[in-house]
């Protein structure tokens, strides 16, 4: 059939959706993403010509490029819907250049969520292409590719080939080894705490020593306890300065990208690439019942915290309807954080009368996730605040004063929605100034100074958001470059810094500095900013940066050593040649090869004991393995001899209820001893170290 008006979007699941829409004089087509690009082969930067990028046709898109032209020529009008940001503009401007289009013409479209109205709605208002984002995306592209495309091949040459480093990608490794620097160089200090129970009226509550001599109780060792511990003569306290007061805890603002990432992370254990995955599957479309596929959340990159005054609306009314007027917040437009890019609003459900609850039959297990976490986020930050009646009171006897804390809540507001950790009622008998209670049990107890704990995926994005490094849409694939290069593992969900990481941090912190300082890229960020609202030049914020990184780099081909990576002894012999077995380090980690390489290729696989028997052949040990995930599981060393395997970690002890292995299941902050086969077991232990 024929059509009067062509759109180009960026995913076909995305045109399938907006033909629906938009009826049969429109022909909607996909563009799979950019077209037109830097080559891969050489720096593709004209840097004596103001720094000219010379793009290319993305190779195996030329037939691609060839059928959008033919879809072209038919139309009467053409209209370009990529992405409402930096990089959809990019890619509208590679289109109107390939289709031959005045970019000065109105043929961009954009929308912040895909449903029916919202499109047709777009469509009716075009305009021309934004000049100053595409030379903020341009900007950054050149920045990235001037760094990358030069020090990667200096660490080809000085340590090994495959490594890679990166403008956001290196602050984000120095980060997490400066982390491990401060570990190491941590010292464990003592200090003792003292918890007490207390009765009243055959009710138990507890307080913790807070003050010896009217001073804050500070307990460094165990001569101080001792001296803490002679002032509690009798188990009889006086209860003093019993202070009631009303507290309100106020809603979290909605999602943007960075926030997103990290919530999925703490509360359904998504890493980022995932929840971008998944929120891209949300946004494009979700067939729901019988109509059309919508979008169900608004577009996922984003810094803004802003929603429109109609979303605003519809979550009051829905609020009201299903929870009553005391549940309605009234928040004001909150100020957006420095250097957000308010281009379009939060991240938000389309439509709200569409609960998780009502859709999820036509949802994956991961997008109801998701979603689930995106509707209750927005909805609980447009309700009241939660309300909680708190009390709190000292016990003191002599000179040992104690401390008991006690909330209730009193009116639920966003949580009813929304629930977050450690908001459990903690209720304190009435207590009164002047009276006595008894202690039931007062024990000290000693403690040791924790060390910092490494990065997990969340904290980490959440520690570049706060330095102003990089941009929301960047952090995923800054992550997984790391984890890609081998420069960080890992382990436990948290990063670990690897010895070639190490090796390529030192290179770059000794001679390009600034590459590493967080303050210069965030400024530098701020500047390519300015581009975007035409503050800045794209050529003078480049060339300031290049001029003295290209003097840097003349330095290091001149004076940086080449790093030779030595293999280490593995203190066996090949099993086929009987030459000697070394440690190498390969792209994915260390792991044994033959000596006698080429000549013999035999290589294993360094595999760690946990100093358990298999509970399985009783010969063979316990070894901790990765799958093809990198998720890890134990096995037994005799395989394929034998077929153990569990993803939870074996102890060593048979169950008292049915005799098969006990295992040790990891929670999110604590970890319990079970059995592998029945109901049997052990009181959870916390861990040591919580995010």
């Amino acid at each position: 059939m024929a059509y009067k008006y062509l759109v180009i979007v960026e995913s076909p699941t995305k045109a399938k959706t907006i033909e629906k829409y938009l009826g049969r004089n429109y022909k909607v087509v996909a563009s799979k993403g950019h077209l037109r690009d830097l080559p891969k082969s050489k720096m593709g930067i004209d840097i004596d010509n103001d720094y000219e990028p010379h793009y290319i046709s993305i190779r195996g898109k030329g037939p691609l490029i060839k059928e959008l032209k033919k879809y072209a020529n038919k139309a009467e009008k053409i209209y370009i819907a990529s992405d409402p940001d930096r990089e959809g503009e990019a890619i509208a401007w590679h289109l109107a250049h390939l289709l031959k289009l005045d970019p000065t013409d109105n043929i961009r479209v954009t929308y912040n969520e895909i449903t029916k109205d919202a499109v047709k709605e777009a469509i009716k208002h075009p305009r021309p292409i934004d000049m100053d984002l595409v030379d903020a995306q341009q900007a950054r592209r050149v920045l990235d590719r001037l760094v990358g495309y030069n020090l990667s091949p200096m660490l080809w040459k000085k340590v090994k080939k495959g490594l890679s480093a990166g403008r956001v990608q290196s602050v984000a490794l120095h980060m997490i080894i400066q982390r491990e620097k401060e570990i190491r160089a941590f010292k464990p200090e003592e200090y003792w705490t003292v918890e007490g129970k207390f009765l009243k009226n055959r009710k138990t509550f507890t307080a913790s020593a807070s003050k010896y001599k009217g001073k804050k109780l500070d307990l460094k060792n165990e001569d101080d306890v001792k001296e803490f511990m002679q002032e509690i003569k009798t188990r009889d306290f006086e209860v003093q300065n019993v202070t009631e007061k009303e507290r309100r805890r106020f809603p979290s603002k909605p999602f943007t990208t960075s926030s997103m990432q990290q919530e999925a992370a703490k509360k359904i254990n998504f890493r980022s690439r995932k929840t971008m995955m998944v929120a891209q599957q949300l946004y494009e479309g979700i067939k729901v019942g019988r109509g059309a596929a919508e979008g169900l959340i608004t577009y996922m990159r984003t810094d803004s915290t802003r929603i429109s005054q109609s979303a605003k609306n519809q979550a009051q009314a829905f609020i009201e309807d299903n929870y009553g007027k005391d549940y309605l917040g009234h928040r004001k437009n909150d100020k957006q954080a420095s250097g957000a890019q308010d281009a379009h609003e939060a991240i938000r459900p389309s439509n709200i009368s569409r609960t998780p609850e009502s859709i999820e039959k036509y949802l994956t297990k991961d997008q109801m996730k998701l979603y689930s976490l995106i509707w209750s986020r927005f909805m609980a930050s447009q309700m009241a605040p939660a309300v909680y009646d708190t009390v709190a009171c000292d016990l003191v006897q002599n000179e040992a004063t104690f401390r008991a804390n006690g909330s209730k809540i009193k009116f639920p507001g966003y949580q009813k929605v929304y629930k977050e950790a450690n908001n459990k009622d903690n209720i304190l008998p009435a207590l009164k100034n002047g009276e006595m209670v008894k202690s039931k049990d007062i024990e000290p107890s000693q403690h040791f100074t924790q060390p910092p704990a490494r990065y997990t995926e969340a904290s980490l994005i959440k520690t570049l958001e706060e330095q102003g490094v990089g941009r929301p849409s960047t952090y995923s694939p800054t992550i997984e470059t790391l984890i890609k290069r081998y420069y960080v593992k890992l382990e436990a969900k948290r990063f670990e810094p690897t010895e070639l990481g190490e090796i390529v941090n030192d290179l770059i912190t000794d001679f390009f500095p600034d590459i590493v300082d967080t303050q210069f890229t965030a400024d530098l960020e701020s500047e390519l900013d300015e581009i975007e609202t035409d503050k800045k030049a794209w050529v003078d914020v480049i060339d300031s940066f290049y001029q003295p990184f290209s003097k840097e780099l003349d330095t290091a081909w001149d004076k940086m050593d080449k790093v030779v990576i030595k293999d280490e002894p593995a203190g066996f012999k090949c099993p086929e040649c009987d030459h000697d077995m070394v440690i190498k380090l390969g792209r994915y980690g260390k792991f044994y090869a033959c000596s006698n390489f080429p000549d013999c290729r035999h290589t294993e696989a360094i595999v760690k004991e946990i100093g358990v028997k298999c509970p399985t052949c009783g010969k063979g040990e316990v070894v901790e393995r990765k799958s093809k995930k990198n998720r890890l599981f134990f096995g037994c060393s005799r395989y394929p001899d034998c077929d153990f395997v569990d993803w939870n970690k074996p102890v060593g002890r048979e169950c008292p209820k049915c005799q098969h292995y006990l295992v040790e299941k990891k929670k999110r902050g604590s970890k319990q001893v079970i059995c592998s086969n029945c109901d049997y077991k052990e009181n959870e232990v916390k861990s040591s170290q919580q995010a």
